[in-house]
């Protein structure tokens, strides 16, 4: 079902992979990227999940992917010149490039620990850290390579403390920090670390010199600056409470910090004051729409609606009258479109160039739409709540659907015949426009999110553990057909009788890596098709064959015109949602606790709302509850302890009456 919140922050981009889905939103790709270093003002590159690496000569107006060699999770990088270059990361990834990243070439750290940052000042002279097991404890680790990384040695340091960052302003001096607020500080190429007092204990993440006396280190709350060199460190007020991630000077007064969705705040006096800057951020998109190759609608996050009239060549963002999440959206012909979310119609009859919000008189979630023509229309959503109008939206009618089950999806071929499917392995089928549902038997026990009829016979739903049901009759019998797959299938897409596209994650939680299903014969097998992309995919839409496009995290469009042999990408600006916001982690990975943030907007309906935090494990089992009561409007922190756990993979999950986000996050023994 579509119940999803996910953010990811996305460069602009115009290059091809040679996946067989092609990005088509945020190009080149959109993967989650963790660093970035310009080593002029044109000329940078930025690293980040899959081994990605992309490199830009026009100061990020394009970027083009390079092809790094690994598929480990790379967390920093760092260019002394246009050439010499060094990105590290997981499983005790550094890999060297000395022609600008044409060629990447993998080095031997010596050791499978994590590396989270990586700092050189000349082709010889580096330092990495992170942090390993020393057989008894995660520690915090330092390698030191004075021949480009031909070697690297360890070095010693008087602390067990995770380092997450570091920043050399020479060959000699240097700062590297961590967690419980250590600050190291060498001022002999690493031959000696001495302690640094901090003044918080608060997990440092980031730090940048521009010389041997003036840094700013960050916490997820605070910014830290010294002019002295690290002797002393003062505390600067960022005006936030979201999240800080990363910071980069210039010089000793221009600097920058990024954080939680969006957030960028720019200094021009060495931090003295801090102001907020507009960012453009990668949403996620839940629904998708097209009528014709061109002309194609999608929504999701905020409010957010892009269109496109050239096939998904350029985007443009749409003015709508809500900030409230958008679940699906139907048009019929290239100006008549309607959109659902929660409690939110949306009418357009002009291709979006304007949107009225029509009156449902619906306060639940409206999880799904469809229209056959510019007057006939259903929606669905939370507690079996079924719509109809016959006049465009001027009016809608609640229908009894003889369910209190969540309906995801509804799909109608003509205005009398239509299925809708939702939770507990619900269907329901109508032939007289609505007037009467009847529950037809799916033979699942999982949820099913997405329904696609091509005719009143033929049709296709999907679910959660690779489910596909198969209809030839109407429903009056489904039949299950073998996806091969496991994980949760969100939307489905059928042009004919035969050819087909299912989409979603490659497991039970939108933080697996996406899912991308094709049939040619009506579901008799299905055949798994890349994505290049590390995002779940929400909704698709074909339009013949070949041609169609699918939607997800991360703000990604994919496009293919030859049925998913290839898919193609764009760009979209959202602004900050109006919703909850559920935080990373941190520290991620953690060992025993770690902290999860989540703020309740000011825009609740009553004032407060029933929030619920819980822990789960891989298997969807529950670990435990951390939050089951009403909250008004604020942030909030709270601890996960994980003492009594093994060691592994879990889910937190932020649930109210009207949201659903998850996150990951490890634990490491």
């Amino acid at each position: 079902m579509k119940r999803i919140f996910v953010f990811i922050i996305f460069v602009n981009i115009v290059s091809i992979t040679n996946a067989q889905w092609f990005w088509q939103n945020p190009l080149p790709q959109g993967n989650e990227l963790y660093s970035i270093k310009f080593i002029s003002s044109t000329v940078g590159w930025t690293v980040g999940e899959v081994g990605t690496i992309l490199r830009t000569t026009d100061s990020g107006t394009t970027w083009a992917l390079q092809s790094s060699g690994t598929t480990e999770t790379l967390h920093d990088v760092s260019f002394t010149d246009a050439n010499n270059g060094t990105a590290v990361g997981w499983a005790g990834t550094i890999i060297r490039t000395t022609n600008g990243g044409t060629t990447w070439q993998a080095q031997s750290s010596g050791t499978a620990n994590y590396f989270y940052g990586v700092s050189f000042t000349d082709t010889n002279n580096g330092t990495a850290v992170g942090f390993g097991w020393n057989g008894t404890a995660w520690v915090g680790i330092i390698l030191r390579t004075t021949d480009g990384g031909t070697t690297w040695t360890s070095q010693t340091i008087e602390t067990k403390n995770v380092l997450n960052d570091i920043s050399f302003t020479d060959a000699n001096n240097g700062t590297a920090v961590g967690d419980g607020g250590i600050i190291l500080r060498t001022t002999n190429g690493g031959t000696t670390w001495q302690t640094q007092t901090s003044g918080t204990a608060e997990d440092l993440i980031d730090v940048s010199f521009t010389d041997a006396n003036n840094g700013t280190a960050i916490s997820r709350s605070t910014i830290h600056r010294t002019t002295d060199g690290g002797t002393t460190w003062k505390v600067q007020s960022s005006g936030t409470t979201l999240s800080l991630h990363a910071v980069s000077f210039s010089d000793s007064n221009y600097g920058t910090v990024v954080g939680d969705y969006g957030t960028i705040f720019r200094t021009t006096n060495g931090g003295t004051t801090w102001l907020s800057q507009s960012s453009g951020i990668g949403m996620y998109f839940l629904g998708v729409s097209f009528t014709d190759a061109n002309n194609g609608t999608a929504v999701g996050g905020s409010g957010t609606i892009l269109r496109t009239t050239d096939g998904g060549t350029t985007w443009t963002l749409q003015t709508v009258g809500t900030t409230k999440t958008l679940y699906d959206v139907s048009f019929t012909d290239a100006n008549n479109g309607t959109a659902v979310g929660t409690g939110t119609i949306l009418r357009t009859t002009n291709g979006g160039t304007t949107w009225a919000l029509q009156s449902s008189g619906a306060t639940n979630y409206l999880s799904g739409v469809s229209f056959t023509d510019a007057n006939n229309g259903m929606a669905v959503g939370g507690s079996g709540t079924i719509l109809r109008t016959t006049n465009g939206g001027t009016t809608w009618t609640s229908q009894s659907s003889g369910t209190t089950e969540w309906l995801n999806s509804v799909s109608f071929t003509d205005a009398n015949n239509g299925t809708a499917v939702g939770d507990g392995s619900t269907i329901l089928r109508t032939t007289d426009g609505g007037t009467t549902w009847t529950s037809q038997s799916s033979g699942t026990t999982a949820w099913l999110n997405g329904v696609f009829f091509t005719d009143v016979n033929n049709g296709t739903a999907v679910g959660a553990r690779g489910t596909i049901l198969r209809t030839t009759n109407g429903g009056i019998t489904w039949q299950a057909q073998s996806s091969g797959s496991i994980g949760m299938l969100y939307s489905v897409s059928f042009t004919d009788m035969n050819n087909g596209t299912a989409v979603g994650s490659n497991g039970e939680w939108t933080l697996f890596p996406p899912t991308i299903l094709r049939t040619t014969n009506g579901g008799k097998s299905w055949q798994a098709q890349p994505s290049g992309t590390s995002d779940a995919l929400y909704g698709v839409c074909f339009i013949d064959a070949n041609n169609g496009t699918a939607v997800g995290g991360g703000g990604q469009i994919l496009r293919t015109t030859n049925g998913g042999v290839t898919f193609i990408t764009e760009d979209n600006n959202n602004t900050k949602p109006q919703e909850f916001l559920l935080q990373q982690n941190y520290p991620n990975p953690f060992n025993p606790s770690t902290k999860i943030k989540y703020t309740a907007p000011p825009n609740l309906p009553q004032g407060v709302a029933l929030v619920t935090l819980k822990v789960f494990d891989l298997l969807g089992r529950e670990v435990e509850t951390l939050v089951n009561e009403e909250k008004p409007a604020g942030n909030y922190e709270v601890e996960f302890v994980g003492n009594n756990i093994a060691s592994g993979i879990y889910f937190y999950q932020l649930k109210t009456d009207n949201f659903i986000q998850t996150k990951k996050m490890i634990l490491l023994r």
